[in-house]
Order: structure tokens, then sequence, then C-alpha cells
């Protein structure tokens, strides 16, 4: 069984997101959607809630699964049995940072692939940073994230803004 492992911390998921994760499961038998907490990120969800609002996105895809992880990716993939890490580029900027980190897990684990899929020209623009900022002013942000999406985001930021 070919498993990839689509990693990111996913906060929020985007649809571009999305478009790489279903890419992707036409690839692999199974795709493990990986939700790292990656502490140098100030996140707008906890990890619990990241997983719980993907999988209520993805739930339409069958060989999709997703989990958290904790550890170095390609620990984390060794320890799935993934053939395969699958990226999503958006511009030259993020293959920088992306190829030097493909090299560094093919020399800790040659017999694991690292695959760039590059984006759908629509969401080239697209980032979780991006949309959390709109939201935050204001912005409408339905054609960035599903609906479930941009409920929890408008919930949260409204949430946040009557704490201030």
């Amino acid at each position: 069984m070919k498993i990839g492992i689509c990693p990111g911390s996913f906060d929020p998921i985007t649809y571009g997101h999305i478009d790489i994760i279903e890419r992707a499961a036409n690839i692999c038998d199974k795709v493990i959607v990986s939700v790292l907490d990656n502490d140098s990120k100030k996140a707008l969800f906890s990890l619990e809630e990241r997983v719980r609002l993907i999988k209520e996105v993805v739930k339409e895809f069958d060989n999709v699964e997703v989990e958290s992880f904790n550890s170095l990716l390609i620990d984390y993939a060794r320890e799935r049995e993934a053939l395969v890490i699958i990226k999503g580029l958006r511009a030259v900027s993020d293959f920088e940072y992306e190829f030097q980190m493909a090299l560094m897990n093919r020399k800790l684990c040659p017999e694991i692939e690292t695959i760039f899929l590059t984006t759908n020209n629509r969401y080239s623009y697209l980032s979780s940073s991006l949309v959390k900022e709109i939201a935050k002013f204001g912005g409408c942000i339905d054609k960035l994230v599903p609906m479930a999406i941009n409920e929890a985001v408008s919930k949260r930021i409204k949430e946040s803004s009557i704490k201030s």
C-alpha cells in the first residue's frame, strides 16, 4: 500500500491545502494529513481543534486520515510506513525551504521520497496567515476556506476580540 503524508500546521486549513490533499489522495492508496503542533507559530486553534476541523472537511475522501504528531517528520513518516511525504508549493520562496527539508529527510531516511505538488493557480496567493489576517479585520474569507472553517475562524476571532 502506498501511504503518503501531507504534513502541516493547518491553522486553519484552506482550499489550497484541500487541493493538495485531494491530489495526493489520487496518487496514494492512503493519505495521512499530519498536523504538527508548531510551537514557533502562535496558533489560532489548538492541535485538537485543527484535527477535528480537518476531519470535518476531508471526510468525503475515503482514503484520507487525519492525525497529529509531535516529532521529526521523517521519524513519524517511518513509523506510519509512508513511502512519500507530499508538500504543496506556492512560490519559489516555498521551494527553497522545502527543498532543504527534503534533502535533510533523504539524508535521514533515503527510502522515503518527498513529492512536491505545485499549487493550483487559484490558490497561489493563499495562506493560513492571510486567512487569519483578513478575518481579523472583518474581510470575507468565503472563497478561501470551507464554510465550517469560515464559521470556526469567525467565532474564534470574535471570542478573542471580546477578551481584548
